[in-house]
Protein backbone atom coordinates (compact mmCIF):
# COMPACT_ATOMS: atom_id res chain seq x y z
CA UNK A 1 0.00 0.00 0.00
CA UNK A 2 1.41 3.75 -0.70
CA UNK A 3 2.18 5.37 1.99
CA UNK A 4 0.56 8.62 3.10
CA UNK A 5 0.51 11.55 5.64
CA UNK A 6 -1.81 9.34 7.96
CA UNK A 7 0.76 6.15 8.39
CA UNK A 8 3.84 8.75 8.85
CA UNK A 9 5.11 8.61 13.25
CA UNK A 10 4.38 11.12 15.35
CA UNK A 11 7.73 13.01 16.11
CA UNK A 12 7.76 11.22 19.77
CA UNK A 13 6.93 7.86 18.65
CA UNK A 14 10.13 8.09 15.87
CA UNK A 15 12.22 9.52 18.64
CA UNK A 16 11.64 6.50 21.12
CA UNK A 17 12.90 3.98 18.22
CA UNK A 18 15.60 1.97 20.60
CA UNK A 19 17.94 3.13 17.28
CA UNK A 20 17.82 6.34 18.19
CA UNK A 21 18.27 6.16 21.86
CA UNK A 22 22.33 6.44 22.14
CA UNK A 23 22.09 9.73 20.74
CA UNK A 24 21.09 13.31 22.49
CA UNK A 25 16.90 13.66 23.43
CA UNK A 26 17.03 16.92 22.08
CA UNK A 27 19.15 16.63 19.38
CA UNK A 28 16.99 13.69 18.01
CA UNK A 29 13.97 15.65 18.55
CA UNK A 30 15.31 17.95 15.77
CA UNK A 31 16.48 15.22 13.58
CA UNK A 32 12.91 13.67 14.07
CA UNK A 33 11.17 16.97 12.79
CA UNK A 34 13.24 17.46 9.51
CA UNK A 35 12.95 14.18 8.46
CA UNK A 36 8.85 14.20 9.33
CA UNK A 37 8.66 17.52 7.39
CA UNK A 38 10.73 15.44 4.41
CA UNK A 39 8.65 12.82 4.58
CA UNK A 40 5.58 14.77 4.62
CA UNK A 41 6.94 16.22 1.59
CA UNK A 42 7.73 13.69 -0.77
CA UNK A 43 4.34 11.92 0.10
CA UNK A 44 2.51 14.77 -1.44
CA UNK A 45 5.20 14.41 -4.68
CA UNK A 46 3.83 10.34 -4.49
CA UNK A 47 7.32 9.22 -3.87
CA UNK A 48 8.47 6.49 -0.95
CA UNK A 49 9.63 8.75 2.14
CA UNK A 50 11.94 5.59 2.84
CA UNK A 51 13.27 4.16 6.17
CA UNK A 52 12.65 7.43 8.97
CA UNK A 53 14.56 6.04 11.63
CA UNK A 54 17.51 5.71 9.20
CA UNK A 55 16.76 8.64 7.69
CA UNK A 56 16.72 10.38 11.07
CA UNK A 57 20.04 8.40 12.14
CA UNK A 58 21.46 10.16 8.80
CA UNK A 59 20.42 13.76 9.73
CA UNK A 60 22.27 13.05 13.53
CA UNK A 61 25.25 12.21 11.61
CA UNK A 62 25.13 15.30 9.29
CA UNK A 63 24.41 17.73 11.88
CA UNK A 64 27.48 16.22 13.94
CA UNK A 65 29.78 16.86 11.17
CA UNK A 66 31.95 20.59 11.21
CA UNK A 67 30.34 23.08 9.06
CA UNK A 68 33.48 24.30 7.87
CA UNK A 69 35.39 21.03 6.32
CA UNK A 70 38.56 20.50 4.43
CA UNK A 71 37.24 20.34 0.37
CA UNK A 72 39.57 18.59 -2.39
CA UNK A 73 40.51 21.52 -4.84
CA UNK A 74 40.35 19.95 -8.66
CA UNK A 75 38.65 23.36 -10.16
CA UNK A 76 42.12 24.16 -11.61
CA UNK A 77 41.84 27.91 -9.97
CA UNK A 78 44.78 27.51 -6.99
CA UNK A 79 43.93 30.59 -4.76
CA UNK A 80 40.14 29.97 -5.13
CA UNK A 81 38.00 32.61 -2.68
CA UNK A 82 35.29 30.31 -2.23
CA UNK A 83 37.29 27.66 -1.38
CA UNK A 84 39.69 29.30 1.28
CA UNK A 85 42.11 31.09 -0.86
CA UNK A 86 45.74 29.60 -0.10
CA UNK A 87 46.22 26.09 1.39
CA UNK A 88 48.91 27.09 4.31
CA UNK A 89 52.62 26.00 4.43
CA UNK A 90 53.64 23.08 7.23
CA UNK A 91 55.51 25.85 8.96
CA UNK A 92 52.82 27.96 9.22
CA UNK A 93 50.60 25.56 10.57
CA UNK A 94 52.99 24.85 12.79
CA UNK A 95 53.37 27.85 14.15
CA UNK A 96 49.14 28.20 14.46
CA UNK A 97 49.63 25.01 16.34
CA UNK A 98 52.12 26.29 18.64
CA UNK A 99 50.89 29.51 19.85
CA UNK A 100 46.93 28.51 19.22
CA UNK A 101 47.68 25.74 22.12
CA UNK A 102 48.95 27.84 24.53
CA UNK A 103 49.16 31.07 25.78
CA UNK A 104 51.89 33.47 23.81
CA UNK A 105 53.35 36.78 24.70
CA UNK A 106 50.91 38.37 21.79
CA UNK A 107 50.74 41.64 23.98
CA UNK A 108 53.26 41.00 26.23
CA UNK A 109 56.55 42.38 26.30
CA UNK A 110 58.68 39.56 28.02
CA UNK A 111 62.47 41.74 28.33
CA UNK A 112 60.02 44.88 29.34
CA UNK A 113 57.71 42.41 31.84
CA UNK A 114 55.11 45.38 30.68
CA UNK A 115 51.91 45.22 28.25
CA UNK A 116 53.54 45.07 24.53
CA UNK A 117 51.46 45.71 21.34
CA UNK A 118 50.68 42.84 18.79
CA UNK A 119 51.65 44.73 15.73
CA UNK A 120 55.49 43.99 16.73
CA UNK A 121 55.96 40.72 16.22
CA UNK A 122 56.02 41.14 12.26
CA UNK A 123 57.75 44.18 12.22
CA UNK A 124 61.73 43.19 11.43
CA UNK A 125 60.13 39.99 9.51
CA UNK A 126 58.19 42.35 7.00
CA UNK A 127 61.00 45.04 6.94
CA UNK A 128 64.05 42.32 6.38
CA UNK A 129 61.51 41.57 3.31
CA UNK A 130 60.04 44.48 2.17
CA UNK A 131 61.79 47.30 3.77
CA UNK A 132 60.12 50.00 4.55
CA UNK A 133 59.99 51.38 8.46
CA UNK A 134 56.84 49.98 10.19
CA UNK A 135 54.04 48.18 9.82
CA UNK A 136 50.66 47.24 10.70
CA UNK A 137 48.22 44.19 10.28
CA UNK A 138 45.06 43.90 10.50
CA UNK A 139 41.97 40.91 9.64
CA UNK A 140 41.89 41.48 5.40
CA UNK A 141 43.28 43.68 2.77
CA UNK A 142 39.76 45.75 2.17
CA UNK A 143 39.81 46.51 5.84
CA UNK A 144 43.74 47.64 5.55
CA UNK A 145 42.45 50.00 2.46
CA UNK A 146 39.30 51.04 4.90
CA UNK A 147 41.64 51.85 7.82
CA UNK A 148 44.38 54.10 5.49
CA UNK A 149 41.29 55.82 4.48
CA UNK A 150 40.23 56.27 8.05
CA UNK A 151 43.05 57.42 9.23
CA UNK A 152 44.60 59.70 6.38
CA UNK A 153 41.48 61.20 4.89
CA UNK A 154 38.49 61.01 6.89
CA UNK A 155 36.48 64.06 5.83
CA UNK A 156 39.08 65.33 2.94
CA UNK A 157 39.66 64.05 -0.61
CA UNK A 158 41.31 61.08 -1.94
CA UNK A 159 42.54 60.93 -5.69
CA UNK A 160 41.56 57.74 -7.82
CA UNK A 161 42.30 56.85 -11.67
CA UNK A 162 38.24 55.75 -12.90
CA UNK A 163 40.38 52.72 -14.26
CA UNK A 164 40.97 51.94 -10.76
CA UNK A 165 37.66 51.87 -9.53
CA UNK A 166 37.55 48.31 -9.40
CA UNK A 167 35.11 46.20 -7.63
CA UNK A 168 37.25 43.62 -4.90
CA UNK A 169 34.59 40.89 -4.73
CA UNK A 170 30.88 40.24 -3.50
CA UNK A 171 29.95 43.40 -5.24
CA UNK A 172 32.41 45.43 -2.39
CA UNK A 173 33.36 48.41 -4.57
CA UNK A 174 36.54 51.14 -3.91
CA UNK A 175 34.00 53.98 -3.85
CA UNK A 176 31.83 52.17 -1.58
CA UNK A 177 35.27 51.69 0.77
CA UNK A 178 35.56 55.17 0.35
CA UNK A 179 32.41 56.41 1.24
CA UNK A 180 32.37 54.20 4.49
CA UNK A 181 35.97 55.48 5.57
CA UNK A 182 34.36 58.67 5.61
CA UNK A 183 36.47 60.18 3.21
CA UNK A 184 35.70 61.85 -0.61
CA UNK A 185 35.75 60.67 -3.76
CA UNK A 186 37.80 62.49 -6.84
CA UNK A 187 37.85 60.38 -9.83
CA UNK A 188 40.64 61.29 -12.04
CA UNK A 189 41.35 60.89 -15.53
CA UNK A 190 39.36 57.99 -18.00
CA UNK A 191 38.87 54.23 -17.55
CA UNK A 192 41.48 53.41 -20.29
CA UNK A 193 43.80 56.46 -19.85
CA UNK A 194 44.84 58.56 -16.85
CA UNK A 195 47.88 61.14 -17.04
CA UNK A 196 50.33 62.38 -14.35
CA UNK A 197 48.81 65.70 -15.34
CA UNK A 198 45.13 64.63 -14.28
CA UNK A 199 46.19 64.34 -10.54
CA UNK A 200 48.29 67.41 -10.57
CA UNK A 201 44.88 69.21 -11.93
CA UNK A 202 42.80 67.39 -9.16
CA UNK A 203 44.72 68.49 -6.09
CA UNK A 204 43.10 71.01 -4.14
CA UNK A 205 43.09 72.83 -0.71
CA UNK A 206 41.28 69.35 0.42
CA UNK A 207 43.28 66.89 -1.19
CA UNK A 208 44.37 64.24 1.85
CA UNK A 209 46.43 61.61 -0.32
CA UNK A 210 46.83 59.82 -3.33
CA UNK A 211 45.66 56.23 -4.40
CA UNK A 212 46.19 53.59 -6.55
CA UNK A 213 44.62 50.72 -6.53
CA UNK A 214 45.56 47.01 -8.32
CA UNK A 215 43.49 46.43 -10.87
CA UNK A 216 42.07 42.94 -9.35
CA UNK A 217 40.61 40.12 -11.85
CA UNK A 218 41.22 42.63 -14.86
CA UNK A 219 43.25 44.12 -16.88
CA UNK A 220 42.90 47.21 -19.17
CA UNK A 221 44.89 46.89 -22.82
CA UNK A 222 45.17 48.59 -26.12
CA UNK A 223 44.66 52.36 -25.82
CA UNK A 224 45.60 52.75 -22.36
CA UNK A 225 47.68 55.37 -20.66
CA UNK A 226 48.71 54.97 -17.01
CA UNK A 227 51.71 56.86 -15.07
CA UNK A 228 54.47 55.15 -13.12
CA UNK A 229 54.55 55.16 -9.13
CA UNK A 230 57.95 57.37 -10.04
CA UNK A 231 55.67 60.13 -11.04
CA UNK A 232 52.84 59.44 -8.60
CA UNK A 233 55.79 59.69 -6.30
CA UNK A 234 57.15 62.86 -7.83
CA UNK A 235 53.07 64.70 -7.63
CA UNK A 236 52.51 63.33 -4.28
CA UNK A 237 55.71 64.65 -2.88
CA UNK A 238 55.65 67.78 -4.29
CA UNK A 239 51.86 69.06 -3.19
CA UNK A 240 52.66 67.26 0.28
CA UNK A 241 50.53 64.43 0.31
CA UNK A 242 50.64 60.68 0.93
CA UNK A 243 50.82 58.36 -2.20
CA UNK A 244 49.16 54.98 -0.79
CA UNK A 245 49.36 51.76 -2.99
CA UNK A 246 46.72 48.87 -2.69
CA UNK A 247 48.76 45.99 -4.24
CA UNK A 248 45.81 43.54 -3.52
CA UNK A 249 47.62 40.53 -4.49
CA UNK A 250 50.46 40.19 -2.20
CA UNK A 251 53.38 38.98 -4.62
CA UNK A 252 56.51 39.41 -2.35
CA UNK A 253 59.09 38.36 -5.01
CA UNK A 254 58.54 39.06 -9.22
CA UNK A 255 55.49 36.92 -10.16
CA UNK A 256 54.00 37.69 -13.81
CA UNK A 257 52.65 41.03 -13.86
CA UNK A 258 52.19 41.68 -10.20
CA UNK A 259 54.24 44.52 -8.78
CA UNK A 260 55.66 44.23 -5.62
CA UNK A 261 55.36 45.77 -1.95
CA UNK A 262 59.30 45.98 -2.31
CA UNK A 263 59.27 47.95 -5.31
CA UNK A 264 56.21 50.30 -4.55
CA UNK A 265 58.30 51.34 -1.63
CA UNK A 266 61.31 51.84 -3.93
CA UNK A 267 59.61 53.94 -6.28
CA UNK A 268 58.57 56.36 -3.99
CA UNK A 269 55.48 55.14 -2.13
CA UNK A 270 54.32 56.02 1.21
CA UNK A 271 52.26 53.40 2.44
CA UNK A 272 51.43 49.96 0.41
CA UNK A 273 48.92 47.49 1.32
CA UNK A 274 48.56 44.25 0.48
CA UNK A 275 46.73 40.69 1.31
CA UNK A 276 48.14 37.69 3.04
CA UNK A 277 46.09 34.91 1.59
CA UNK A 278 46.81 35.15 -2.03
CA UNK A 279 50.13 35.38 -3.86
CA UNK A 280 51.96 35.50 -0.53
CA UNK A 281 50.68 32.19 0.58
CA UNK A 282 49.25 32.73 4.03
CA UNK A 283 46.48 33.47 6.28
CA UNK A 284 43.61 36.05 5.67
CA UNK A 285 45.49 39.72 6.41
CA UNK A 286 45.53 43.15 5.31
CA UNK A 287 49.46 44.06 5.26
CA UNK A 288 50.71 47.57 5.61
CA UNK A 289 54.02 48.46 5.42
CA UNK A 290 55.21 52.43 4.71
CA UNK A 291 56.48 55.22 6.87
CA UNK A 292 56.56 55.02 10.33
CA UNK A 293 54.36 58.12 10.88
CA UNK A 294 51.53 57.03 9.10
CA UNK A 295 51.79 54.02 9.96
CA UNK A 296 51.46 55.25 13.68
CA UNK A 297 48.04 57.14 12.84
CA UNK A 298 46.80 54.19 11.80
CA UNK A 299 47.61 52.19 14.49
CA UNK A 300 46.12 54.88 16.91
CA UNK A 301 42.82 55.18 15.21
CA UNK A 302 39.83 53.68 16.56
CA UNK A 303 39.24 51.49 13.53
CA UNK A 304 42.58 49.37 14.40
CA UNK A 305 41.24 48.14 17.38
CA UNK A 306 38.29 46.49 15.20
CA UNK A 307 40.18 45.15 11.84
CA UNK A 308 42.95 44.05 13.92
CA UNK A 309 44.82 40.66 13.25
CA UNK A 310 44.22 37.56 15.88
CA UNK A 311 46.91 35.30 17.29
CA UNK A 312 46.53 32.45 15.02
CA UNK A 313 46.55 34.90 12.07
CA UNK A 314 49.77 36.60 13.48
CA UNK A 315 51.31 33.07 14.20
CA UNK A 316 50.65 31.73 10.63
CA UNK A 317 51.49 34.79 9.46
CA UNK A 318 54.77 34.67 10.63
CA UNK A 319 55.69 31.22 10.21
CA UNK A 320 54.68 32.11 6.29
CA UNK A 321 57.05 35.24 6.72
CA UNK A 322 60.03 33.32 7.74
CA UNK A 323 59.64 30.95 5.16
CA UNK A 324 59.55 33.83 2.32
CA UNK A 325 62.99 35.30 4.04
CA UNK A 326 64.74 32.69 1.52
CA UNK A 327 62.97 33.01 -1.96
CA UNK A 328 63.67 29.60 -2.91
CA UNK A 329 62.36 27.83 0.47
CA UNK A 330 59.08 29.89 -0.18
CA UNK A 331 58.87 28.68 -3.59
CA UNK A 332 59.30 25.01 -2.59
CA UNK A 333 57.44 25.00 0.49
CA UNK A 334 54.43 27.43 0.11
CA UNK A 335 51.77 25.59 -1.43
CA UNK A 336 50.69 28.52 -4.01
CA UNK A 337 54.29 29.59 -5.49
CA UNK A 338 54.50 25.24 -5.58
CA UNK A 339 51.49 25.35 -7.72
CA UNK A 340 52.04 27.95 -9.54
CA UNK A 341 56.03 26.82 -10.68
CA UNK A 342 55.29 23.44 -10.87
CA UNK A 343 55.91 22.05 -14.92
CA UNK A 344 53.06 20.79 -16.52
CA UNK A 345 54.99 17.52 -17.52
CA UNK A 346 54.26 17.36 -13.33
CA UNK A 347 51.27 17.91 -13.19
CA UNK A 348 50.14 15.32 -16.25
CA UNK A 349 51.97 12.50 -14.37
CA UNK A 350 49.38 13.21 -11.45
CA UNK A 351 46.93 13.45 -14.20
CA UNK A 352 47.31 10.18 -15.83
CA UNK A 353 47.78 8.30 -12.42
CA UNK A 354 44.27 9.40 -11.16
CA UNK A 355 42.91 8.57 -14.86
CA UNK A 356 44.48 5.15 -14.60
CA UNK A 357 42.72 4.38 -11.06
CA UNK A 358 39.31 5.58 -12.13
CA UNK A 359 38.82 4.78 -15.94
CA UNK A 360 38.92 8.03 -17.21
CA UNK A 361 40.39 10.25 -19.74
CA UNK A 362 43.39 12.84 -19.53
CA UNK A 363 42.54 16.27 -21.00
CA UNK A 364 44.85 19.58 -21.17
CA UNK A 365 43.52 22.62 -19.40
CA UNK A 366 44.21 25.71 -18.40
CA UNK A 367 44.71 26.38 -14.67
CA UNK A 368 44.22 30.47 -13.49
CA UNK A 369 45.93 31.90 -10.16
CA UNK A 370 42.84 33.06 -8.87
CA UNK A 371 42.41 35.60 -6.03
CA UNK A 372 42.56 38.28 -8.51
CA UNK A 373 45.99 37.81 -8.94
CA UNK A 374 47.44 37.39 -12.46
CA UNK A 375 44.35 37.75 -14.55
CA UNK A 376 45.84 37.31 -17.85
CA UNK A 377 48.00 34.32 -16.78
CA UNK A 378 47.04 30.88 -18.28
CA UNK A 379 48.79 28.26 -16.43
CA UNK A 380 48.98 24.67 -18.69
CA UNK A 381 47.64 22.19 -16.42
CA UNK A 382 45.82 18.57 -17.10
CA UNK A 383 42.82 16.95 -15.75
CA UNK A 384 41.33 13.50 -15.25
CA UNK A 385 37.40 13.77 -17.53
CA UNK A 386 35.06 11.33 -15.93
CA UNK A 387 31.16 11.08 -16.01
CA UNK A 388 29.34 14.73 -15.38
CA UNK A 389 26.54 12.49 -13.29
CA UNK A 390 29.70 12.85 -10.80
CA UNK A 391 29.55 16.38 -10.25
CA UNK A 392 26.91 16.35 -7.12
CA UNK A 393 28.30 13.20 -5.35
CA UNK A 394 31.34 14.49 -5.19
CA UNK A 395 30.73 17.81 -3.58
CA UNK A 396 28.62 15.99 -1.32
CA UNK A 397 31.04 13.57 -0.53
CA UNK A 398 33.37 12.91 2.19
CA UNK A 399 35.99 14.71 1.52
CA UNK A 400 33.96 17.17 -1.17
CA UNK A 401 35.92 17.06 -4.25
CA UNK A 402 35.08 20.06 -6.53
CA UNK A 403 35.56 19.92 -10.07
CA UNK A 404 34.44 21.72 -13.15
CA UNK A 405 31.72 20.69 -15.65
CA UNK A 406 32.53 21.00 -19.33
CA UNK A 407 30.91 19.70 -22.48
CA UNK A 408 29.28 17.17 -20.95
CA UNK A 409 32.24 15.75 -18.31
CA UNK A 410 33.38 16.58 -15.39
CA UNK A 411 37.02 17.28 -15.48
CA UNK A 412 39.30 17.11 -12.42
CA UNK A 413 42.29 19.32 -12.63
CA UNK A 414 44.84 18.05 -10.38
CA UNK A 415 47.35 20.89 -10.63
CA UNK A 416 46.02 22.18 -6.97
CA UNK A 417 45.93 18.51 -5.66
CA UNK A 418 49.13 16.96 -4.35
CA UNK A 419 49.80 13.41 -4.73
CA UNK A 420 48.02 12.12 -1.95
CA UNK A 421 44.85 14.25 -2.74
CA UNK A 422 45.02 12.25 -6.21
CA UNK A 423 44.63 9.09 -4.20
CA UNK A 424 42.24 10.22 -2.25
CA UNK A 425 40.13 11.87 -5.41
CA UNK A 426 40.22 8.34 -6.84
CA UNK A 427 38.83 6.77 -3.58
CA UNK A 428 36.21 9.43 -3.59
CA UNK A 429 35.31 9.00 -7.54
CA UNK A 430 34.95 5.09 -6.69
CA UNK A 431 32.46 5.60 -3.44
CA UNK A 432 30.52 8.73 -5.74
CA UNK A 433 29.88 5.38 -8.34
CA UNK A 434 28.43 3.13 -5.85
CA UNK A 435 25.98 5.56 -4.64
CA UNK A 436 24.70 6.00 -7.74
Amino acid sequence: MAPSLRTLPSVDRLVADSRLTDSSHALVVVAARAVLERARAAIREGRDPGDLVEATRAELAAAGRPSLRRVLNASGVLIHTNLGRAPLAQAALERVVEVGGSYSNLEYDLEAGARGSRQDHLTVLLREIIGGEASLVVNNNAAAVMLALAALAEGREVLVSRGELIEIGDGFRIPDVLARSGARLVEVGSTNRTRAADYERAIGPDTALILRVHQANFRVVGFTEQPSLHELAAIARKAGLPLVDDLGSGALTAIGDESTAAASLAAGTDLVCFSGDKLLGGPQAGILVGRADLIERLRRHPLQRALRADKLTLAALEGTLALALDPARARAEIPVLRMLDEPAASVRKRAERLAELVGGEVEETVAKAGGGALPLAELPSFACAIEEELFDPLRLGDPPVVGIVRDGRLLLDVRALTADEVDEVAEAVSAARTDL
